[in-house]
């Protein structure tokens, strides 16, 4: 679906804040439908500004022809037209709020041209009016009647009013019965094709889990399931999937059909089989729907139940989903099961109820990856409809009016890489016409057709060339006779030159470099001889897709893909209740401003990727500008914010010049920093960073004030703290400071330290130390130590290697009801692992009264009847910092008792009270044992190799441990001394 990023340089790899920013872009986008304003746009004069970029005007020049390749033919990318901007002459999206920002920038930045105030009265910011989609257009003989019990046209409608208070309860992984074609084959499970009557699980309770939970949507109790507990003498309404499998074409109405379980079936041991029951050979007509066969198959297995049905209507295409009805053929007796085994038989009617009365409320006849589709885009349409204008929402409305056939392919290519492809290579099971299909996404606008187009861009053309095969590329390269046009002839020597290439991407450059722009319409003419009608997804339908997305799943690093993970069961997600009273957008303003600096975060990571330092610098100075423009805001989550996604781009900045050693325009932006920022945690970074650049200046003296400031500052904490105080102490020494610190002891006390010898494997400098261990196998200076505290010498301790692991699955563990609390606007999607305020001082200050009562009872001693209870709880769910597979229950328990309750209260409390500054940084090994009355001790020994020193962050954790009483110790592994 996105680009696929070739490894970057090292020296580019290793600077600080690369890998936070690739985390914060997600995946990345296919067009930027900001890139050309972005770049365009004058700077304003800040002395770092000008120091950076060297002839701007060179720099904009440059990068035009790169802006156009993700703007242009394919229309806007957001809705929006350029306008001209009266100023500069530079083109502007046509949104107030970017007009504006554009405008002030230039007036302030100064002009050549003189404007009168009848010029900018004159001059129209208005973008174009839009022709209105008029729906009744949509031709209604492109939907399958087979499919929809009902005028599909009243889904598009989507109130746009501001919804202030949302309230739902998230999916646990049996909620979300969505699964997704991966690969594109057609050899998925019998059972997957398509969410039907009966396509959903529920939970204990019996209530089903669909779009009755979602926000908009009621339903009363006896709608719910659990309101049956018996099915005798109901008609269940349901399909029959898996329509290729079967051994019988023909079907007729009114034709009787038999189930019949096939356990033996290796992609679903529930499967259930539907037999032809008026033919005398019993041929498989299909299977029935996973989610009800699920339920369905247990009460034929451990009860004996059989059922009958028959076909209720024949679809006209041979593979779609056929109606049928189905009734148990017996009476149940619950008089003669005894007392278990009524409830487990009334459970199972109630869910094979409720899974039929799904289908009630999802779309009929949706593949499943088409209904998790639909739900997405209804969800954000319905929650924040007030980011979207009048014409995007018509335009995402207008989707749920397409044909299955037209939503499928479009999802199936929009999940993919791209962006263009053969249209004579996609071939789908689930999709019937694809020619119809893409005639009505390409009349949409959702699809951008060769067919339709008698010329590219140049990098649209580039697109192109990237699909045809080496073999293709090499023919076309391999060519021997002249090619004559315009009058011009063109030798093709330049082909033989590389005629046995097999690197794909040089081969195109040099047919793009040897049919120049005048001659590309003759390029395009020979590629499409040999790849056929191509297409590609509209820049209008991407960016908004992709806006969508991020809404829905409030980061970039997930899209549709979890609800298969959900399915599969690769990932279960906690449950909690999603209380929504403000909006993380207050304003579609905030959202545009947001977005545009996520595209200037992936210009500058594409910049660092491709060795491009003037982009690297524009980026870094658009940035600051944008920064300090900003108008300032006290918002909850400031990692939504425009200028915090600045702050990363100018942080990796900061990183960038140092590794140039240019560290007087890496202090400009580390002030810019400081100044713009009061209430950031990254400040003991950004100090710490401006305290060494001075010193690599010889600003010794200032570097010393920037320190001793730094350290008055609340929001300096943890590593950084440790790391400014440590710097004042050493540069601070008489005569610059007489008077020691009140800090001085406690920084300088002695960590303990032994020493334990081991046969080295290597030596290289730069490389991860390798010993042989005692029992002669290759290992790490972890697993050494371990060894060594395990023998007689070290004490005879058990113990793990874990790092911060085993603490945060600690954490999790116990806090597991604090973190997943009713707290407003904390939860906003169903697929969270954690609450949005976790790393903020707001997540102890909005649940100190929750989490020190919880704190008493670890004090108390309840610390291992906690951990037992939640571990059996929710086992498997996915819960940030929690990992389930490196730690066993037992091996927690003895962690809790030998740590000590009066610790443990203590550890929780300080990750509490600061999560993201303390989850990192924690010793090496942690170690126990037990006393005769089970009592125990614990050690916790953070392990050092020859050559390793420790970092701040793990000195300020030793110390805090020595603090509250652990025993903490550092273990250094040397080879043997040389006599």
């Amino acid at each position: 679906m996105n680009k696929i990023r070739s490894k970057p340089s090292s020296s580019r790899t290793m600077l600080t804040g690369r890998e936070s920013l690739i985390r914060l872009i997600g995946k990345r986008r296919r067009f930027l439908p900001n890139r050309q304003s972005i770049l365009s746009d004058p700077i304003q004069g800040f002395e770092i500004c000008s120091s950076l970029v060297k002839d701007e005007n060179e720099v904009i020049t440059a990068l035009e022809e790169r802006s156009d390749k993700l703007v242009g033919s394919s229309g806007s990318g957001s809705g929006s037209d350029m306008v001209t901007c009266p100023v500069c002459g530079n083109k502007v999206r046509g949104e107030e709020y970017m007009i504006n920002s554009h405008l002030d920038a230039c007036l302030t930045r100064g002009t050549k041209r003189k404007l009168s105030q009848r010029t900018l009265l004159q001059f129209n910011f208005s973008p174009k009016s839009k022709a209105q989609i008029d729906r009744t257009n949509l031709d209604d003989t492109k939907f399958n009647p087979t499919c929809h019990d009902k005028d599909m046209a009243d889904l598009s409608v989507v109130g746009v009013e501001e919804t202030n208070s949302i309230t739902y309860e998230s999916s646990s992984s049996s909620d979300i019965v969505s699964l997704a074609y991966t690969d594109g084959s057609a050899e998925t499970s019998v059972n997957e094709d398509i969410i039907i009557r009966g396509g959903s699980t529920a939970n204990d309770d019996g209530n089903a889990n669909s779009l009755s939970n979602l926000p908009g949507i009621v339903v009363s109790d006896n709608d719910k399931a659990g309101s049956d507990d018996d099915i005798s003498g109901k008609l269940l309404a349901t399909f029959i999937v898996g329509r290729r499998y079967s051994e019988e074409e023909e079907l007729h109405t009114g034709d009787n059909i038999s189930l019949c379980r096939d356990p033996e079936n290796i992609k679903d041991p529930n499967a259930i089989k539907v037999l032809s029951a008026d033919s005398g050979c019993s041929k498989v007509l299909g299977y029935i729907p996973r989610e009800l066969a699920e339920h369905l198959s247990k009460l034929m297995d451990t009860f004996g139940i059989s059922f009958e049905g028959c076909i209720m209507s024949v679809p006209e295409q041979s593979r779609a989903v056929v109606p049928i009805q189905i009734w148990c053929q017996e009476k149940i007796s619950f008089s003669e099961l005894e007392g278990e085994k009524v409830q487990v038989l009334q459970s199972l009617c109630r869910h094979v109820i409720s899974a039929v009365n799904l289908s009630e409320t999802a779309p009929l006849g949706m593949v499943k990856y088409q209904h998790n589709f639909c739900l997405l885009l209804e969800e954000v349409l319905t929650t924040t409809p007030h980011v979207f204008t009048y014409d995007e929402k018509t335009f995402l409305e207008k989707f749920s009016l397409l044909s299955n056939d037209s939503q499928r392919l479009f999802i199936r290519l929009y999940t993919r890489k791209g962006p263009w492809f053969r249209l004579a290579n996609i071939s789908y099971a689930e999709i019937f016409d694809n020619q119809l299909a893409v005639k009505e996404l390409s009349e949409a606008g959702y699809v951008c057709s060769t067919e339709i187009t008698s010329e590219l861009h140049r990098d649209e053309l580039e697109g192109i060339l990237n699909i045809l095969t080496v073999g293709e590329l090499r023919e076309m390269l391999s060519v021997t006779n002249k090619l004559k046009y315009s009058d011009k002839v063109i030798s093709v020597s330049i082909f033989q030159k590389c005629s046995n290439s097999s690197r794909k991407q040089e081969s195109i450059s040099l047919l793009l470099s040897t049919y120049g722009d005048q001659s590309s319409s003759l390029l395009y003419k020979m590629v499409l001889e040999r790849t056929g009608s191509c297409i590609r997804i509209s820049s209008a339908a991407d960016s908004l897709v992709w806006r969508v997305e991020r809404l829905f799943f409030c980061n970039g690093e997930q899209d549709l893909s979890a609800f298969l993970l959900v399915d599969l069961g690769i990932v279960k997600y906690p449950t909690y209740n999603c209380v929504v009273t403000d909006q993380l957008f207050s304003s579609r303003n905030d959202l545009l401003s947001y977005e545009e600096a996520l595209e200037v975060a992936q210009i500058m990571d594409e910049s660092l990727e491709e060795d491009d330092s003037s982009l690297v610098l524009k980026c870094i100075a658009i940035s600051i500008s944008r920064i300090s423009s900003c108008t300032a805001k006290t918002v909850k989550f400031s990692c939504f914010s425009a200028s915090w996604v600045y702050s990363k781009v100018v942080l990796l900045g900061v990183s960038f010049l140092e590794s140039e050693r240019r560290y007087t325009d890496a202090i400009d932006l580390l002030k810019h920093l400081l100044l713009n920022f009061a209430e950031d945690r990254r400040r003991g970074y950004w100090t710490l960073r401006f305290s060494i650049d001075l010193e690599h200046l010889g600003r010794v003296n200032e570097s010393l004030s920037v320190a001793e400031s730094g350290l008055d500052d609340p929001w300096v904490r943890a590593g950084s703290r440790i790391s400014l105080q440590r710097r004042v102490l050493r540069l601070g020494r008489p005569p610059r400071r007489w008077k020691v610190p009140s800090y001085s002891e406690s920084v300088n006390r002695k960590i303990p330290e032994v020493h334990v010898q081991g046969r080295p494997l290597n030596c290289k400098t730069g490389a991860k130390s390798r010993f042989y261990g005692e029992d002669g196998e290759q290992c790490g200076v972890e697993q050494l130590a371990l060894q060594y505290y395990a023998g007689e010498d070290g004490g005879g301790w058990q113990g793990v290697h874990s790092e911060s692991g085993i603490w945060l699955t600690v954490f999790g563990l116990l806090m597991w009801d604090v973190i997943f609390s009713d707290v407003p606007n904390v939860f906003l999607s169903r697929f969270q692992t954690s609450p949005l305020d976790l790393d903020t001082d707001y997540f102890y200050e909005a649940r100190k009264s929750i989490i020190e009562p919880l704190l008493l009872k670890i004090q108390e001693g309840m610390a291992e009847e906690i951990l037992i209870t939640s571990w059996e709880s929710h086992f498997g769910t996915s819960c940030r910092g929690v990992n389930w597979n490196k730690h066993s229950l037992t091996e927690l328990r003895a962690v809790v008792t030998c740590i000590g309750s009066g610790c443990m209260a203590t550890i929780c409390r300080h990750l509490a009270q600061d999560y993201r500054s303390w989850s990192s940084g924690m010793p090496d090994l942690l170690l126990w044992r037990f006393h005769s009355d089970y009592s125990g001790e614990a050690k916790l020994v953070e392990v050092k190799g020859p050559r390793d020193r420790l970092s701040e962050q793990q000195r300020a954790w030793l110390l805090f441990f020595m603090d509250s009483g652990f025993n903490a110790e550092v273990c250094r592994v040397n080879p043997p001394v040389s006599k």
